[in-house]
């Protein structure tokens, strides 16, 4: 089936959890990345809907959102301020998702997301308009790492490839064939991805460096943006994995695991296992 919506989860570009930082800085507020967000939801005069549920100082965010759209010619940004589960079914709240043309989730906590939006009205709303309308679905740090079925919810990204070292749960749902982890490089995360895809061997890890994202189409294929890298593993050529017959604690071992570092402007096609690199231009299979 045709998927007419446009997913960009984005790396963040900060720690988690420090209040004062995350009160000063916007996760990945670099230009490029949101002019690219506007661009593609079809201009500056679109309708841009925030959602800051994940951040513990919603406040803060909302207004550097509000800042920073402004600084673009966005005009037409309005919050979303969902700090309940029922404030997904506020009538409000549902008729500005419906009226959207880009919504954007902040970073924050992942799992925030999914316990106050996930299943509720907003979500069936948005999964809807994703298949059918070209809508553009936007997220940082946490707000990219719920995007997918398979969500990281936690977990040590500097221990060895232990298992159990990674936390899973039920994503969002935009994309089935991605589990995706950002702050990849700074915080260190490529045991914490690898057990990941360990775990779920039928899916395309992704690993988003800070101030770095993807342009998803049609649930497939992505484009890389941004200052940094992209980190994917790919498990279909995998010859041993042992996460099935280790207990947690115990170090594991996987080979022949495909690994890629992207830069802007590549792209890869997630069905076909095939990458375009700049300045090639043309591609070939992986």
């Amino acid at each position: 089936m045709q998927i007419k919506g446009i997913l960009i989860p984005i790396g963040g570009n900060e720690d988690k959890g420090i209040e004062t930082k995350e009160r000063y800085h916007l996760e990945f507020i670099e230009e490029g990345i949101l002019a690219r967000v506007a661009k593609e939801c079809g201009g500056c005069d679109r309708s841009i809907a925030v959602i800051p549920t994940a951040s513990s100082i919603p406040d803060e965010v909302m207004d550097n959102y509000i800042r920073a759209f402004d600084r673009l010619g966005c005009t037409n940004v309005n919050i979303v301020d969902i700090r309940e589960q029922k404030d997904s079914e506020d009538r409000q709240n549902i008729a500005t998702i419906e009226q959207a043309d880009c919504v954007m989730f902040s970073g924050g906590s992942q799992s925030k997301i999914v316990q106050k939006i996930g299943g509720s009205t907003i979500h069936n709303i948005l999964l809807e308009r994703y298949k059918n309308e070209k809508i553009v679905i936007a997220g940082t740090s946490a707000g990219a790492m719920c995007m997918s079925t398979e969500m990281i919810s936690g977990g040590s990204g500097k221990e060895a490839f232990i298992k159990g070292a990674v936390r899973m749960k039920k994503g969002m749902g935009f994309m089935s064939n991605l589990v995706i982890d950002s702050h990849f490089i700074t915080r260190g995360r490529f045991g914490r991805l690898a057990e990941a895809i360990a775990r779920f061997p039928e899916f395309l890890g992704v690993g988003l460096a800070e101030d770095t994202g993807l342009v998803i189409k049609n649930c497939n294929t992505f484009e890389v943006i941004g200052s940094g890298m992209v980190i994917l593993f790919d498990p279909s050529e995998i010859r041993h994995n042992n996460e099935k017959l280790l207990k947690k604690g115990m170090p594991m071992s996987i080979s022949n695991l495909k690994t890629h570092s992207l830069a802007n402007g590549d792209r890869f096609d997630i069905e076909e296992r095939t990458l375009k690199v700049t300045p090639s231009d043309k591609a070939f299979m992986v």
